[in-house]
C-alpha cells in the first residue's frame, strides 16, 4: 500500500506541471504531501480489512456499507485533501448514493484489494463493489477492476506480460503507445480511461520501482493519481526501496501507517 501513497505524494507537487515532462526531478521536496488519493486508499483498505475480520469479505452489501462508512469517516477527518466536487458533496451527505462517475477516483483508491484477496475473481469483485459506492458508471467500475487486477497479477505472477494481457484482453484498454509517445501530448485527464492505461504503461516500461515512479510523474496530467496507480502496481512487482518507504512514512499520519501495517497482516 505504500506504493500508492508514495506515488500520490510524489506526484502531487507536479500536478498541472505540463512543462515538466522529464524523469529527472527531486523525489521529495517541501511541497511533498499526501492528497485525497492516500486518504481514500486508506479508507478502502480499512473497509476491506474490517470486512475480512468480520467474515464478510464476500458479502456485497457489507463491503459496500463498510466502504461508504470508512470513506466518509476518513474523508471528514481530512476534509482538505483535494477531493473532486461531486465526491466532496457525497462525503458530507450521508443519504447521497452513487453518482454515475467515470472518474479515476475509483482506481486510485483500490490497490489494497489486490493484496487482501486470494484470487483474481475475488479481487475484481471487491474492486467493483468499492467502486460502485460512488463511481457506478461502467468506466468507473472498469478502472477500479483494472488497477486492482494489475496489482494482484503483479504480486502473484511477477510477469509483466500477464499484466499486459489482462489489461488489453479482459479490460480492453489500449496499451499500444509507449510513454515517449504519450508524454508530449498528454494533458490533465480525470477519467479512468484517460489515466489507468497510462499508469499501467509506466509500470510496464519501468525498470525498477523508482524508475516507474519517475516515468509516471514525467507523463504529466493528473500525475498524483496516475503515479499512485502506477506505483501501486510497481510495489507489488518490485517492492519499494527502504529510503523511499521511509520518506513516505515520514509524511503520513500514524493512523495511515497503521492501516498499511494492517494490510500486511491480512495478506491473502
Amino acid at each position: 500500500m505504500y506504493g500508492a501513497m508514495l506515488g500520490d505524494m510524489v506526484g502531487a507537487p507536479y500536478e498541472f506541471g505540463e512543462s515538466m515532462k522529464r524523469k529527472k526531478f527531486p523525489v521529495f521536496i517541501r511541497r511533498t504531501h499526501f492528497t485525497d488519493d492516500t486518504v481514500m486508499t486508506c479508507a478502502v483498505a480499512d473497509a476491506l480489512i474490517r470486512a475480512k475480520k468480520e467474515g464478510l469479505a464476500s458479502d456485497e452489501a457489507a463491503v459496500k456499507r463498510l466502504s461508504a462508512e470508512r470513506m466518509r469517516a476518513w474523508g471528514r477527518k481530512y476534509p482538505d485533501a483535494g477531493y473532486g466536487g461531486r465526491f466532496y458533496e457525497w462525503l458530507f451527505h450521508p443519504a447521497m448514493g452513487p453518482y454515475n462517475s467515470w472518474g479515476n477516483g475509483s482506481a486510485m483508491r483500490v490497490s489494497s484489494a489486490g493484496w487482501l484477496y486470494g484470487t483474481l475473481e475475488e479481487v475484481l469483485q471487491a474492486a467493483r463493489w468499492t467502486a460502485e459506492v460512488t463511481h457506478d458508471h461502467p468506466e468507473g467500475v472498469l478502472g477500479a477492476e483494472a488497477a486492482a487486477g494489475a496489482v494482484f497479477l503483479a504480486r502473484t505472477t511477477k510477469d509483466k506480460e500477464a499484466v499486459r494481457s489482462f489489461i488489453t484482453g479482459r479490460i480492453g484498454y489500449d496499451l499500444s503507445r509507449t510513454c515517449d509517445e504519450i508524454r508530449p501530448g498528454y494533458r490533465f485527464d480525470v477519467s479512468c480511461r484517460g489515466t489507468v492505461p497510462e499508469a499501467v504503461t509506466a509500470f510496464l516500461e519501468g525498470t525498477d520501482f523508482e524508475d516507474v515512479l519517475r516515468t509516471a510523474v514525467s507523463l504529466g496530467g493528473d500525475c498524483d493519481t496516475l503515479t499512485c496507480i502506477a506505483c501501486s502496481i510497481a510495489e507489488a512487482f518490485y517492492g519499494i526501496p527502504e529510503d523511499l518507504k521511509e520518506g513516505c512514512r515520514a509524511r503520513l499520519t500514524d493512523e495511515m501507517i497503521g492501516i498499511a501495517e494492517e494490510v500486511d497482516l491480512h495478506l491473502a
